[in-house]
């Protein structure tokens, strides 16, 4: 039975890798029980071409048509299977090909198809700091104005029964922003777990936000802890350990916010390393 949470339509970003292919598994599952339009998303930069796509183009073709042509074929194969293994969902599947920057294309698409959610992948490392998301998946939180929801390499899809969700010094809550993470915990009846961190003010600022977050969930049930003085990073590392959680949900809305949720402060090692899927909020 469809909860009445409306059509949403999601965009789903691929390089036909296994791990976009495993974030699209979790997006089928996931929305089960949602009514969707899926937006399939294959991205190509001029500079990416190779010698063998130039010798591969027919004589007569630019080199342009000839990628095209070969991705609008992958993408046109990998819509049917998806269609085949989700019959019995109320699913729309959309392919869109572009030649652009992974980023750009993106925020198109947002914008064209009034996109509700993001799913993507997290691998896809060139750097260091950039060992949990991936430089892609990293420059897409970066720059997109959507809510994301960034799946990790090989993690499949059970439920949602319990959920944390973070917040640091009242700096990020938003009534509008919050509806993903609502329709998810209602539809799986999720209990919430919601830990507030007062760090970077700190000793100045000891006030508990509880009453906004009361004034931001309305009636959904939460458990509230206040924790100070410990790093973001360190918080989410430690109890993500500790407590078996099945997503991680947060707003994010500057960049210092991201280097440092991600990252971790100047004056530490610590980054964020968990394992579970990360909700992206905006505002």
């Amino acid at each position: 039975m469809l909860n009445n949470l409306g059509m949403k339509k999601i965009l789903l970003p691929t390089d036909f890798s296994k791990n976009s292919k495993n974030a699209i598994d979790y997006a089928m599952a996931l929305c089960k029980n949602w009514e969707c339009t899926f937006y399939i998303l294959n991205v190509q930069k001029q500079s990416e071409f190779i010698l063998d796509d130039l010798m591969a183009a027919p004589a007569n073709s630019s080199i342009n048509t000839a990628i095209t042509e070969d991705n609008e074929e992958d993408l046109n194969q990998f819509l049917a299977e998806l269609k085949k293994q989700n019959t019995n969902e109320n699913y729309n599947f959309e392919s869109i090909f572009d030649f652009d920057s992974l980023a750009a294309s993106i925020n198109q698409v947002v914008q064209a198809k009034n996109i509700d959610l993001i799913i993507m992948g997290t691998n896809g490392a060139t750097g260091a700091k950039e060992i949990v998301f991936g430089s892609n998946t990293l420059n897409i939180i970066r720059k997109t104005d959507c809510p994301i929801l960034t799946i990790p390499e090989n993690y499949k899809f059970t439920s949602i029964d319990t959920i944390l969700f973070t917040t640091e010094n009242c700096e990020d809550f938003n009534a509008n922003g919050i509806k993903p993470l609502i329709d998810i915990i209602t539809t799986y009846k999720s209990k919430l777990n919601v830990i507030d961190i007062d760090f970077a003010n700190y000793p100045n600022n000891t006030k508990s936000h509880n009453s906004d977050l009361k004034a931001l969930f309305g009636t959904q049930p939460y458990t509230y802890h206040l924790i100070k003085e410990v790093p973001y990073p360190m918080v989410i590392n430690t109890v993500t350990q500790l407590f078996d959680y099945n997503l991680h949900a947060l707003f994010i809305e500057s960049k210092s916010f991201i280097e440092r949720f991600i990252y971790g402060s100047i004056t530490n090692e610590i980054s964020y390393n968990s394992t579970l899927p990360l909700l992206i909020l905006r505002k």
